[in-house]
């Protein structure tokens, strides 16, 4: 048994006023987990989504928050890939009540893996979700292929900075759309081909510039709302745009006859894990990436452990980067 802190959401409502700090106990891991002390944990939209009452997966409170974590193992099941005193990352199992922003959290194993040498805990606390979701969308949804441009919306955030980078691993061209010039500059650091400034700059022309009225052959999205139906007028023929979130606060506005008059496909991406083989060619793949420094997280603001509720509130409007909990 282990015992600290876990912040945890009594209630919906603004995250100041419905997330505390609880004193809790942690068993030892079932079957198909392991048990982390955590060192750093991811933050993203999603935690905005929670506390209000709008996250799908989720039943009432109370629960625990934070899909992702990375730290040391201190308790693994007989017959665990993992053992105690190693260096881990994963998604938490959150589904289940027990979250991230804690002293411990659960690990799901099949969406676990090492840390790659030379991985900082902040970096790895914020690798798990987005890349594994970027994968799910370029790789096993929506293939994107050498050659081929991707476009990348909300391109500085988690999700966006995510694709940008495995897109380009992937030999795509990248166009990176975002909102200020700071996150601009972001992109360009990590690899973006041609970077858009969706606020300043009319999307749909920017894309037929860059691409010889051709058009984007993926349209990565994790913003929904105008910006993606923007972004989906310069969608090619045979195109495919990817469905990952609504962080504009709504999802994306899809026409049917202008799907079918166009060509295009709309691909719904939920990283749920579908088989264990398919989940140990994902993790494999994006751990040998990560540890060739060919992904790598676009590091935004490390909040302290005691920071967590007014964490969760700027996640609706998150500067560049992603957003990491660090425990002391």
């Amino acid at each position: 048994m282990f015992s600290g802190q876990a912040w945890r959401l009594e209630r919906f409502g603004p995250p100041e006023e419905s997330v505390e700090l609880r004193q809790m106990t942690w068993a030892e891991p079932s079957p198909g987990q392991v048990l982390v002390r955590v060192r750093a944990a991811g933050a993203g939209y999603p935690d905005v989504m929670m506390t209000a009452g709008r996250f799908p997966l989720l039943g009432n409170p109370p629960f625990g928050l934070g899909e992702e974590a990375a730290g040391e193992v201190v308790a693994a099941p007989a017959g665990s890939r993992f053992a105690v005193g190693e260096r881990v990352t994963g998604i938490t199992a959150f589904l289940e009540g027990w979250g991230g922003y804690a002293e411990y959290a659960y690990l799901r194993e099949e969406s676990t893996m090492r840390v790659p040498a030379g991985m900082t805990d902040e970096e790895a606390a914020g690798f798990p979700i987005a890349f594994r979701t970027a994968y799910a969308g370029l790789v096993e949804r929506a293939p994107v292929e050498a050659g081929q441009t991707l476009l990348v919306l909300g391109a500085a955030g988690s999700s966006g900075g995510a694709a940008l980078q495995l897109g380009k691993a992937l030999g795509a061209t990248v166009i990176a759309v975002a909102g200020s010039q700071e996150k601009l500059d972001l992109c360009t650091r990590f690899g973006a081909d041609h970077p858009i400034n969706h606020r300043t700059e009319d999307l749909p022309s920017r894309i037929a510039d860059l691409t010889g009225g051709r058009g984007a052959d993926v349209v990565f999205d994790p913003v929904g709302g105008d910006t993606a139906s923007a972004a989906l007028r310069g969608i090619a023929r045979n195109g495919r745009i990817v469905l990952i979130g609504l962080a504009s606060g709504r999802p994306v506005a899809l026409d049917a006859m202008d799907l079918l008059l166009r060509n295009y496909s709309a691909v719904g991406v939920l990283a749920t894990p579908v088989s264990p083989e398919a989940e140990a060619a994902a993790w494999g793949r994006l751990a040998e990436l990560a540890g060739d420094r060919r992904i790598s997280v676009p590091l935004g603001r490390v909040y302290d452990f005691a920071e967590v509720p007014r964490m969760i509130a700027e996640q609706s409007a998150p500067g560049a980067g992603k957003s990491v909990v660090r425990l002391p």
